[in-house]
């Protein structure tokens, strides 16, 4: 009889945004760099990706973070990002489950206090500070990436919506940001499902009107997200607090606020003059979860103003488990994936 071939897991969430952290079990990926790795696994292995985030073994709402060797020696470990939507080349939420992940593992070990050091993204390096207190993971700040509003305050027509202005960041990703009381919403769990319906209009009708370039890299695709941006309040010098929820695929709203989607408000609220270097806004989800992101200064690219950013939150460890991958299951779909699995394979080994 021969051996289950088996993926070692680490589930963790931060902000109610679920991260499977895959540890072990899948054979070394072709690439130089972390972004290489990425590519092969989104173009010959997506099996992967839709095997944990597909029933009988996850839904669409949960991330997948797969953990790779770094191809920088000052990074600790080197991690792919797989959402519903595809692979995001950076995401705060799962580079703070995964940063959780690599110390609940010993993969790095535990300082008690503050304790810093690096991981590889598919975006590059990405520092990490984490706050370890009575050997608990208790707070994890990771850069985020540059931010910056390509478009300000437009409008356009949305079918069943009317006429909606819109603003657009880059932070990660590209970003539709939409004040939530000028569409009728007070952010509150009980409109997940018309928040997602009123998300996915909007973003259709961007797609068909228009693309988006970024400043280095070019086309990455048509804007796959859109932020919902409740009222904002100062609650002490420099700190504000406002509601919010993120949109990233056709009916599904995040749990979280998400980080590239907190770092994408900072863009903004710089750029409306409403935060400077130093500032930081708290984001409150529709579970009364939260992040918090700071400005660390602003430097100009070109005719933009970049936002340079952290966000801080906190990871919490779900499970370690060891997914059955049986191939002869006929909910199973082993297409891209098999190939790439191997029995007992560490992602170090």
């Amino acid at each position: 009889m021969s051996q289950p071939l088996t993926l070692q897991l680490i589930d963790t969430h931060a902000g109610g945004d679920v991260s499977r952290i895959v540890v072990g079990g899948i054979a070394p990926l072709p690439g130089a760099t972390v972004r290489d790795q990425m590519h092969y696994l989104r173009d010959d292995a997506d099996g992967l990706r839709r095997l944990l985030l597909e029933e009988p073994y996850g839904i669409p709402e949960m991330s997948v973070d797969l953990l790779v060797p770094p191809s920088d020696p000052r990074a600790a470990a080197g991690y792919i990002i797989m959402e519903v939507m595809g692979y995001p080349i950076y995401s705060g939420s799962n580079t703070i489950c995964t940063a959780t992940a690599v110390l609940e593992s010993g993969l790095v070990a535990k300082v008690e206090g503050r304790q810093q050091f690096t991981l590889e993204s598919p975006a590059g390096l990405v520092q990490i500070e984490a706050l370890v207190e009575n050997g608990v993971v208790e707070a994890i700040t990771c850069a985020g990436l540059p931010s910056y509003i390509d478009t300000y305050r437009a409008s356009l027509h949305v079918p069943g919506l009317g006429d909606v202005t819109y603003s657009v960041a880059y932070s990660g990703g590209f970003y539709a940001l939409v004040d939530a009381t000028e569409l009728g919403f007070s952010l509150v769990r009980k409109e997940e499902r018309a928040l997602a319906d009123c998300a996915h209009r909007i973003v259709e009708a961007i797609q068909a009107e228009r693309g988006f370039s970024h400043y280095t890299l070019g086309d990455v695709g048509p804007l796959p997200f859109l932020h919902f941006m409740g009222p904002v309040e100062q609650v002490a010098d420099g700190y504000y607090r406002s509601r919010s929820t993120t949109y990233v695929h056709p009916g599904v709203i995040c749990r979280s606020t998400t980080g590239t989607g907190t770092s994408a408000r900072l863009a903004l609220m710089h750029h409306e003059g409403r935060l400077r270097p130093g500032d930081r806004l708290e984001t409150i989800s529709l579970r009364e979860t939260g992040f918090i992101g700071e400005c660390i200064g602003t430097r100009p690219e070109g005719p933009l103003t970049v936002v340079d950013n952290t966000i801080t939150g906190k990871g919490y460890v779900l499970a370690h488990s060891d997914i059955v991958v049986n191939c002869t299951d006929p909910l199973v779909e082993c297409h891209g994936l098999r190939h790439i699995l191997s029995a007992g394979q560490d992602a170090f080994d």
